[in-house]
């Protein structure tokens, strides 16, 4: 895929002394526990991408015009403390922070910046970014119940949510693509979406969102959360903001928040067939049941590819750390898999514990 990113580093920045990933053009899981950076990778990354996308839009853009925009995005989807960039240089460290992604069709952008700078410094630019598509990040929480007005009120006061909430309602507000353009797994997916939410949901502009089924028309805060969640992803499709073989990645931060296990088989299974037709997928998930579903729904006939990805604390140097294998069984850690594994051992030994009495 030559619109995919192909590897991430980073140094010096937030909880990373010095981490590199090599991503898998199809699909990536980035695992693990609370406070080893999952969301900061993912962001990070998103970060890097919209400098294509900055640069595709305004051919005529100068390095500091740039430099600007970057550093403005970095701190919006970040919102480090008292608003100051070097709030997000690693602790203790005393190297500049360095981020650098590099896409599969050769195109990087490198940044660093101290713990005292007011402004990114790009040091790697590969400039001619035509062929560069847009990403999209889709948050942990839905915005389909907040999303009418966000976006100036964003804009305008400092609401307490990071720049990925603007974003995505933006891109959720935009016309749907006509339909005779859009990718046939577009298609199949919305589909099977309306198909087990018996409806779909409406966007008519500004933000108004409604959900429509056969005969009847209800407000999208009366829609289950499961349902909200899952409508986002429909409705990125029908816009063609996610276009299989056409757009940048696509960042999700933890996509099992609010489904039920039912949501979550019919998602992965769209999201390998997005993937299988050239979208790459990049997200962070705690869940046993959404991360099984990867393993055991994925078909190497089908040239299924996922990486996953486990994020950990070195035990002596307590720095963060990365682990990356294609196959469910060698992921080492598996923080949630351990979790799961602990449970049934309890259970276990409750159950012959009530079997002795």
């Amino acid at each position: 895929m030559s619109n995919g990113l192909q590897r991430l580093e980073l140094k010096n920045f937030t909880a990373f002394s010095d981490i590199a990933i090599d991503f898998s053009p199809k699909i990536n899981i980035i695992i693990g526990e609370n406070s080893t950076g999952k969301t900061h990778l993912l962001k990070a990354a998103y970060t890097l991408c919209s400098a294509g996308t900055l640069s595709k839009k305004t051919p005529e853009i100068n390095k500091d015009d740039l430099t600007v925009a970057l550093t403005t995005k970095l701190m919006r989807l970040f919102v480090p403390l008292d608003d100051k960039l070097g709030k997000m240089h690693h602790q203790g460290a005393s190297d500049q922070a360095y981020m650098k992604v590099q896409f599969a069709n050769g195109q990087k952008i490198a940044c660093t910046f101290f713990n005292n700078s007011k402004l990114l410094e790009i040091v790697s630019n590969s400039h001619d970014w035509q062929d560069s598509a847009e990403a999209a990040f889709i948050p942990t929480k839905e915005v389909l119940s907040f999303m009418k007005g966000f976006s100036s009120l964003y804009e305008k006061y400092g609401l307490s949510f990071d720049q990925t909430y603007q974003d995505i309602c933006i891109l959720l507000d935009l016309p749907e693509m006509r339909a005779e353009l859009r990718h046939e797994k577009n298609k199949w997916a919305m589909d099977e979406i309306r198909s087990i939410c018996g409806g779909h949901f409406v966007f008519y502009g500004g933000g108004k969102v409604t959900f429509k089924t056969d005969d009847s028309e209800y407000s999208a805060n009366s829609m289950a959360e499961g349902f909200r969640k899952i409508g986002m992803l429909s409705r990125l499709l029908e816009t063609g903001s996610i276009q299989p073989g056409v757009s940048g990645p696509l960042f999700w931060d933890e996509p099992e928040a609010n489904l039920n296990p039912k949501l979550m088989r019919m998602l992965v299974q769209i999201l390998l067939e997005l993937s299988r037709n050239g979208q790459q997928i990049i997200l962070a998930t705690h869940n046993y049941v959404l991360l099984k579903y990867f393993d055991l729904l994925m078909d190497k006939k089908k040239d299924d590819h996922v990486q996953f990805h486990s994020l950990y604390r070195d035990a002596s140097s307590h720095e963060i750390r990365v682990t990356t294998t294609s196959e469910y069984l060698k992921i080492t850690p598996n923080p949630i898999d351990d979790a799961y594994g602990s449970l049934i051992d309890q259970e276990i030994k409750k159950d012959m514990g009530d079997l002795g009495k």
